[in-house]
């Protein structure tokens, strides 16, 4: 069976914790994007977070000389890829570019928004509800997680599970 990895916390808490304009922006978060709690909006601040941290340190490694310059600019050039199939940025962006989204980009590809908004559920809510209750698909393929990020190649191959009920109606 092996060894189970130890789980760890992928969200960071706020620092203040009673902050008002943040908890109402993270109230009206909540509502738009249909998160069942705070930690799932945490969870996509701390990947930004993370993306805008490697941006920075890219940025100002990249104008170097000599071979840590060419190291800098191999890696921004690989960020910035995997942002773009992702489908938070767009085919031609920069590092500027990435310390320029919000968490709103990155909560707009969760499965849960891309079913939403694709007509294939009334509510935000009834999204969650049809994939954690396995009836939606990407690629034939059973997705039971909401925040499932989706991929720009993806996008198009999503659907409902082939033995749900609402496949057939």
């Amino acid at each position: 069976m092996g060894d189970p990895k130890r789980h760890r916390k992928k969200y960071v808490t706020p620092r203040k914790p009673w902050d008002k304009v943040r908890l109402e922006r993270e109230a009206q978060l909540l509502i738009k994007y249909g998160l069942r709690n705070k930690r799932e909006l945490w969870r996509f601040e701390n990947i930004l977070r993370k993306y805008r941290r490697v941006a920075r340190d890219l940025l100002s490694k990249v104008n170097l000389p000599g071979r840590e310059g060419e190291i800098a600019r191999a890696k921004a050039n690989a960020v910035i890829k995997k942002l773009v199939r992702i489908g938070v940025l767009e085919e031609n962006a920069t590092l500027d570019d990435i310390l320029n989204l919000t968490v709103e980009d990155f909560l707009e590809r969760r499965l849960q928004t891309v079913v939403y908004r694709q007509g294939l559920a009334r509510t935000i809510k009834q999204a969650r509800q049809l994939i954690t209750h396995g009836h939606i698909a990407i690629d034939g393929r059973r997705v039971t997680s909401p925040s499932y990020i989706v991929e720009r190649d993806e996008e198009t191959k999503i659907g409902f599970y082939p033995n749900s009920p609402f496949a057939k109606g």
